[in-house]
């Protein structure tokens, strides 16, 4: 099958870690595919390496062997300025921890990404406003994080990650830090946008409940992924 189909595809990734004279096998041999519109549950204890996965995923982390294809693209090889240029064109990143500017207003945070994308103040404020009214944030828009919940900034984290149309978003338990109703608003702003928009998605959880609800589920356990 083209690999262009894929947003994300992951080829016989392997990632060790040396400690002394131990050898710990992370990653062995992990191939996935996801398609446009899909969202995909990534489980495991913890440890297990999830978020090692993500990361060498997202570029922000080089495997050892393998490949990775973003948009059809190979990164492995590219050179760290084209891996940054890439993770701007084509990722988008949540995290359990919203990571939000404090400085900036909701709006500001989502304008951000956008900007240094080259857009506009004025088109990344019209943009960042949809995205929040998508995400129900509409009438929050001027606050700083301090002033919003914590599922509220969560929505905000999730709006920005999403700023700059990426063909793939990666989330590292973007709602393990928030009580159940607080999670269950969160993860269904998440779905929703994954479906509005036709990206894909790779959610790592600990959630069974909300992996039961994404498209399908995969498991990293000893290294090897299964599902």
């Amino acid at each position: 099958m083209n690999e262009t189909r894929f947003p994300l595809a992951l080829r016989d990734i392997r990632r060790t870690f040396v400690q002394g004279d131990r050898r710990l096998d992370v990653l062995r041999g992990i191939t996935l595919e996801l398609r446009p519109g899909e969202i995909v549950a990534l489980v495991g204890q913890s440890g297990s390496g999830k978020s090692t996965l993500l990361h060498i995923a997202g570029l922000l982390e080089r495997a050892d062997g393998g490949e990775v294809m973003v948009d059809g693209k190979p990164a492995g090889t590219a050179s760290d300025r084209e891996r940054t240029v890439m993770r701007r064109q084509f990722l988008g990143f949540v995290y359990q921890y919203h990571h939000l500017l404090p400085e900036f207003s909701a709006i500001e945070n989502v304008m951000l990404p956008q900007m240094l994308q080259g857009r506009s103040r004025g088109d990344a404020r019209r943009r960042a406003a949809e995205l929040l009214a998508m995400v129900q944030l509409q009438d929050r828009a001027e606050h700083r994080p301090g002033r919003l919940s914590g599922g509220e900034q969560q929505r905000v984290a999730i709006a920005r990650a999403v700023a700059n149309a990426p063909r793939m978003l990666l989330a590292d338990e973007p709602t393990g830090n928030l009580d159940s109703t607080t999670s269950e608003a969160v993860f269904r702003q998440l779905l929703g946008l994954v479906r509005d928009t036709g990206m894909a998605a790779l959610v790592a959880t600990h959630n069974p409940e909300l992996a039961a609800r994404m498209d399908r589920t995969v498991t990293l356990k000893d290294g090897v992924l299964t599902g």
